[in-house]
């Protein structure tokens, strides 16, 4: 799409370029921009001496969001934004923090959370571990208000190799969910304050149908959460993330909050 870097193809200025590759409609994107600017974004040098950023904070949010959205390497990543692969790496690494979802201050009092984990392929062997999906892999906990759909808290990412009711525990997420109802599967079993659904008795007995029916009606609340991890995976870096498995708490932060960003409207 361009011959050489400078020659910059898609810019924050264009409109019509900002939903397509960040999913956010223009208006969403701006409120975005400015949460950033507020963050601090404005004021992160380059990182090289006496020199500025060549692309403004719009265009520098654009391209973290659509490297996220694409998956695109930085050699593919940088010449559409006009930039080396190496500027793209730098704008990524000083801004995607500054993306990530705002800690939750304030939980109503009758907030019930749903919780649920999703495999992320992640090629950093420090921390994935090979896990059911045949891939070296990193276990990410997604919980979600089941009233709004938004997402209100994540885990830290753990070895893929690791079970829900395990990792619900060592990634943090149940301190940040603590003090309000949880909803999980049959996985959590072991973590008494989550709401699992009813097991069918060890001698083989069907289930009473009143724990049936609770059961039916468990699993389609629950089934919100699967939708809301579905929606995350639409930024492809999330199906193979290449970078070191460090950063891919911040990029996740960062993508939830744009996910919420996009079902607020």
């Amino acid at each position: 799409m361009v011959d050489h870097v400078g020659a910059q193809v898609i810019s924050a200025a264009r409109p019509e370029w900002i939903f397509p590759f960040t999913g956010l409609q223009p208006a969403q994107f701006r409120r975005l921009v400015k949460l950033v600017a507020e963050r601090g974004g404005d004021a992160i040098a380059d990182g090289r001496p006496g020199r500025q950023w060549s692309l403004d904070l719009a265009d520098r949010v654009s391209l973290v969001a659509a490297y996220w959205r694409t998956n695109l390497t930085m050699r593919q990543i940088g010449p559409l934004f006009g930039v080396s692969h190496s500027a793209a790496h730098r704008v990524i690494d000083t801004l995607g923090p500054l993306l990530a979802l705002a800690p939750v201050r304030r939980r109503r009092v009758d907030q019930i959370t749903i919780v649920d984990g999703t495999l992320i392929p992640t090629r950093d062997h420090r921390l994935a571990a090979p896990s059911k999906n045949y891939r070296y892999s990193t276990n990410l906990q997604v919980a979600i208000d089941a009233h709004t759909r938004l997402v209100v808290a994540l885990g830290d990412p753990q070895p893929g190799n690791r079970n829900d009711t395990i990792v619900y525990r060592t990634s943090g997420i149940d301190q940040k969910l603590a003090g309000r109802p949880v909803m999980a599967d049959g996985a959590y079993r072991g973590n008494p304050e989550v709401i699992i659904p009813y097991r069918k008795p060890a001698d083989g007995s069907e289930l009473p149908d009143w724990k049936a029916d609770l059961n039916k009606h468990h699993r389609t609340v629950r089934a919100q959460v699967e939708h809301a991890l579905a929606r995350m995976k639409c930024f492809k870096i999330l199906r193979d993330y290449r970078r070191a498995a460090h950063t891919l708490t911040d990029t996740a932060s960062g993508i939830a909050h744009l996910h919420n960003i996009i079902l607020a409207g």
